[in-house]
Parts: structure tokens; C-alpha cells; sequence
């Protein structure tokens, strides 16, 4: 193998069962000793996802939403707490406790939420992870019908709903927060309670 590439030289051995070293230290090693140039090819490279970045300058510009479980009476027993919030202000302008998670509970939620605050079309983003509840047809459909535009975090990351997972945190950690609810129905006064609290 006097003249194979250190990439087929490896190869080569680890097919025999021989491992000396990793590719790029043979690499190194070799250039060290000025046995190979610099014409290694380079790996191709994808320039990184641009972060999508929602900006407010005003209320009901920006909303986020999105879903959290509640721990119900018994084992196994959760209530689904829908969130919208205000991406400028920081309030929670709509929300659900339901004993399952559904896009069409998403969409009654939205829906009602858009209605209330008078959003008019093209006026307003609604950003949201990829869950299901999320990135349904009924819920596309619903946000065409009311001239929303739909935003949605980035594939694999976890962390592109930062404003409303800051919200269920708030709230999951609040002194007075039940380890679990008795009810369905204990779960929707404690969170009108607390949301009543929050923002008098």
C-alpha cells in the first residue's frame, strides 16, 4: 500500500482488522513528515440553518403557543394545558385545559382566541413547535382562513419555543402548583386562578 491514500490505507486495515490510528491523525502524521500536501479534499460543508428570528414591536404581532402536561389524581392520569401567549407582552392571551391532546381542541382554542382580541387578517405570526397538535392540516387550514401567518421551530430543536416553555416553568413552579390535580376541573380553576394572578 506504498502508494494508497491515508484514507485507503485505513480502510485497507480496519477491513483486516488492524486499527493503528484514526484517519485524520495519519493525516497529520504524514504532513508532519511532509508526505502529504494539502490537496486532501475537504468534506462538504452545509452553511448552518439561519435561526428564524420572531420579533414584536406591538402586541398581537407575534403569538406562541403550545402544549404541557398536567399530572392528574392517579398514575398515568394527565390533563393537557393549551398555552397562546404574546410574544411582545409576555401575556397569556388564550388557553385550555383538556383531558387529551387533539388538533381540533388546538384549532376550537386559536380560533376563539382570534376572535376575542379582534386579530385581522395578515396581521398576526403564530409560532409553534412541530408536534402533531401543531402542524396539522386542520390547524393550517384554520390559520388560512383567518389570515395567520404560521411559523414553527426548527427540526431536532428543542429549544425554539423558549417564551411559552418560560410560561409552563412560571407556572410548574409557582410555591402554591400541585404536585397533581384531583380533577380536570381542579386543573382549569387552579390555572384561571394563577392566570388571573399573574396578570391582573
Amino acid at each position: 500500500m506504498p502508494d494508497a491514500s491515508p484514507a485507503t490505507a485505513y480502510y485497507s486495515l480496519l477491513d483486516e482488522g488492524v486499527y493503528l490510528a484514526s484517519e485524520s491523525t495519519m493525516y497529520r502524521i504524514l504532513r508532519q513528515h511532509g508526505e502529504v500536501g494539502t490537496d486532501r479534499r475537504r468534506q462538504a460543508t452545509h452553511p448552518p440553518r439561519a435561526v428564524s428570528e420572531l420579533v414584536a414591536d406591538a402586541p398581537n404581532q407575534v403569538w406562541a403557543w403550545d402544549i404541557t402536561k398536567l399530572r392528574g389524581p392517579d398514575k398515568g392520569v394527565w390533563y393537557c394545558l393549551y398555552t397562546i401567549i404574546d410574544l411582545f407582552s409576555r401575556y397569556v392571551v388564550g388557553w385550555m385545559v383538556a383531558s387529551r391532546e387533539s388538533a381540533d381542541l388546538a384549532r376550537h382554542l386559536i380560533e376563539a382566541t382570534a376572535r376575542k382580541h379582534g386579530i385581522d387578517a395578515g396581521t398576526l405570526t403564530l409560532h409553534a413547535d412541530r408536534g402533531s397538535s401543531m402542524t396539522s392540516k386542520t390547524l393550517a387550514e384554520l390559520l388560512i382562513d383567518l389570515g395567520v401567518a404560521k411559523s414553527h421551530s426548527r427540526p431536532r430543536t428543542s429549544n425554539d419555543n423558549p417564551h411559552v416553555e418560560a410560561s409552563f416553568k412560571t407556572l410548574k413552579y409557582c410555591p402554591i402548583f400541585p404536585g397533581r390535580f384531583g380533577s380536570i376541573e381542579h386543573a382549569r380553576v387552579f390555572c384561571q386562578e394563577f392566570y388571573a394572578w399573574l396578570q391582573p
